[in-house]
């Protein structure tokens, strides 16, 4: 397991009763993220923001990270891919578990927001850990493996979509695509459509991520 690291911003060490942790997209790293926390910190004073580097640097962007690499945009084989995001899962997840005990938090005060790639190793891991995390936003993602999703969840946390209709990079469709696995499995499913939106986070998608957060965040 490789340990990633992470900048943290937010409610004072030992006064947090929540976090939250950003989850990058392919070719970016956590900073790309972590500003999101300026924003959201004042309507969750009681949080702590994490955003952690993914674990190796991308082949597509020399000066970006990965989580795993991706055939059609760098050349790598499939079997690459799938080992990849494997060995990112195992280190996200012993990052995560390594947050909860240093804030003395349980899981149920944790959600995760992914960001393209990042939304991908959210909805991955999430249905996959032992105990069920706060929730799930996951932006302008998709659902990895949507055909074994019911017969590998292990737990079921709250998922909220969003995507933006004019998306060329991840299709919009598939946001449809997810949501309706993500039935079909029992997951509580939510959907958020950015209106004339590429690929990125308009105000209207992280106003929509706040209330979510609010909703199912302790504190």
């Amino acid at each position: 397991m490789r340990a990633l690291q992470s900048e943290r911003r937010g409610a004072a060490r030992g006064r947090a009763k929540s976090i939250v942790v950003f989850v990058h997209g392919y070719g970016a790293d956590g900073a790309d993220l972590l500003g999101l926390a300026d924003p959201l910190a004042p309507h969750l004073p009681d949080t702590a923001f994490y955003a952690p580097d993914a674990p190796e640097p991308c082949a597509g962007n020399p000066m970006g990270r990965q989580w795993f690499p991706i055939p059609w945009l760098d050349g790598s084989s499939e079997e690459a891919a799938r080992q990849g995001l494997l060995a990112a899962a195992s280190d996200l997840n012993g990052f995560l578990d390594g947050l909860l005990a240093e804030e003395g938090l349980p899981p149920a005060a944790l959600a995760l927001v992914g960001f393209s790639q990042g939304a991908m190793m959210s909805l991955h891991i999430a249905p996959r850990r032992a105990v069920a995390l706060a929730g799930v936003v996951a932006i302008s993602g998709r659902l990895l493996q949507p055909e074994v999703l019911e017969e590998e969840a292990v737990v079921k946390p709250p998922v909220l979509l969003v995507h933006g209709d004019q998306d060329p990079v991840v299709p919009f469709q598939d946001m449809s695509l997810a949501g309706n696995a993500l039935l079909a499995a029992g997951f509580e499913t939510y959907g958020h459509v950015m209106q004339g939106t590429g690929h990125g986070i308009a105000p209207d998608g992280l106003g929509v991520t706040l209330q979510f957060l609010k909703e199912r965040l302790p504190g």
